[in-house]
């Protein structure tokens, strides 16, 4: 590689590795022992692919050279961020290739691939996963401290064949040649292991080989903690909401992130939203100037923001699999009639629109699912309104909010949900909610004390110069939002039940005789 194709090599590994604030990087293999790790572990640390793996998780970075892998990403459609290839691949808008030289492996070139792997160059091997070493080598220099890597997919036993994730075996290229490599490929390995030491790597071999630091099983026990935190399984009350606003960028490939994240963080709902631009916006606003990858205009940025038909197929079916429900925010009646067809659980109706009373009673006539309305910028006349004009919708979630982004302590009101609660007990229809807009958990804890069967949480991915982050947004790249899953299951336990009982802690320490 040229200085300027090693410069390009490192800005581009840069951009997608700071996203994640964790020091955890997993490399993907296809070996049947995949099978074995929850999707849920991958979530928020950077994943690097070889081959095809990237069906069997969504890679960030996948590295290949055979042209059979060409053929497998065409059926499935490209899911990494970046593809370090040798060949011309050229994938879908959105996601980048950068080609790079392959080096055939040789009886007199198998010393120099180890050597390879410490040095400052980047090449496509012919043993890919030497070459994802080197790119979480590159993220180890970057961040300017030790990464642990986790080697997941990687059996060395080519007799077992693929992974069968969603029951669809991943294979490809010629099972013959493929027998030859994967049989030699365990010595470079421990090689590489070996030359790794004092590198800024910290290797673990997930499976069951004599050398692997940790199995499966272990894998996804530490990746996957209890949301209560080690309390026992619990009937929850409270739904926890992810809001991902439209923090996704119309990317398909992010919002499958973030869903993922979500859910391995304990979220009950992953929520989006819809909006019809051109008629939402006046034509002034879409022609005003905003600096985004996606053009010049405020109009170019919010349409690549707005979800398709075949993207909300795409997330009706990614939440059935993990076992997580979703809801819109619905800002319009096109937009309502729209996502109607995807049968959404709840239909939201946010603050932003309370005064566009004519389009909220048309929905609150023929809605037959429940309504989750935010009541930031309004008042008890709104309240007295919305009870009369959504009297026989199924359920009724008023949600508190303010507006502001980030919400004062001193406006957030947080005992209008114990109003709200108050008003459930006569009215069963009615669900007490509230919307996070200020810093943290404590307000949202607050809420489930005061009642509330609902909280949501602004989410993103990263940060991005150019996006409109909310400032109260936490971030899935890191702990946050799982830390916040947790305050809300720790609020519900200490909450525990109205009904005063002696609890089975209890003991009398000084009993009558």
């Amino acid at each position: 590689m040229t200085k300027t194709m090693t410069d390009n090599f490192s800005s581009l590994v840069d951009g997608i590795a700071s996203t994640y604030g964790t020091d955890t990087i997993f490399i993907l293999g296809k070996g049947p022992s995949a099978d074995e790790v929850p999707p849920e572990v991958f979530s928020g640390s950077l994943v690097i692919g070889i081959n095809d793996a990237e069906r069997i998780y969504p890679a960030d970075i996948s590295i290949f050279h055979a042209d059979w892998v060409i053929r497998s990403l065409q059926e499935s459609g490209p899911k990494a961020q970046l593809y370090l290839t040798s060949s011309g691949y050229c994938p879908s808008p959105g996601h980048k290739v950068l080609q790079a030289p392959y080096v055939s492996l040789t009886q007199e070139g198998a010393d120099l691939m180890v050597q390879r792997l410490l040095a400052d160059d980047f090449v496509v091997e012919d043993v890919l996963f030497m070459s994802a070493l080197r790119v979480a080598r590159e993220v180890a220099e970057l961040r300017g401290r030790p990464q642990k890597v986790y080697m997941v997919g990687f059996d060395f036993r080519p007799e077992l064949g693929y992974a069968h994730v969603d029951g669809k075996q991943f294979g490809g290229g010629d099972e013959n040649e493929r027998a030859l490599r994967i049989g030699m490929q365990e010595n470079y390995f421990l090689n590489a292991l070996y030359m790794l030491q004092s590198s800024g790597l910290d290797v673990h071999h997930v499976g069951s080989r004599s050398y692997s630091r940790l199995t499966t099983e272990e894998l996804a026990a530490k990746f996957r903690p209890d949301p209560a935190g080690g309390h026992p399984v619990h009937d929850w009350q409270v739904s926890i909401i992810a809001e991902l606003t439209t923090n996704h960028f119309g990317d398909r490939n992010r919002m499958e992130r973030m869903v993922r994240a979500a859910h391995a963080a304990g979220a009950d709902f992953i929520k989006v939203q819809k909006r019809d631009v051109d008629t939402f916006y006046s034509a002034e606003q879409l022609a005003a100037p905003y600096r985004s990858p996606f053009g010049t205009t405020f109009g170019d940025y919010r349409h690549q923001l707005e979800l398709t038909g075949e993207d909300f197929a795409f997330l009706d079916t990614l939440c059935r699999q993990l076992g997580i429900g979703w809801f819109v925010s619905v800002l319009d009646e096109p937009s309502y009639n729209f996502v109607l067809d995807f049968n959404p659980a709840l239909i939201k109706l946010p603050s932003t629109i309370s005064e566009h009373t004519d389009y909220l009673s048309r929905v609150a006539a023929s809605s037959n699912r429940g309504i989750v309305l935010s009541t930031g910028m309004t008042d008890k006349a709104y309240e007295a309104w919305v009870l009369e004009t959504f009297r026989n919708v199924p359920q009724l979630y008023l949600m508190q909010a303010n507006s502001a982004y980030p919400s004062p302590a001193r406006d957030c009101n947080v005992g209008v949900v114990r109003h709200y609660h108050r008003l459930s007990k006569s009215n069963p229809r009615i669900i007490p909610a509230y919307s996070s807009h200020d810093e943290g958990w404590f307000g949202s804890a607050l809420a489930v004390a005061a009642g509330a069967r609902m909280v949501e949480k602004h989410v993103k991915f990263g940060n991005s110069d150019w996006a409109h982050f909310d400032a109260v947004a936490l971030d899935l790249t890191t702990s946050q939002f799982r830390d916040y899953v947790g305050k809300m299951r720790e609020a519900e336990i200490l909450i525990g039940s109205e009904e005063k009982a002696i609890a089975p802690s209890e003991h009398h320490k000084y009993r009558r005789s």
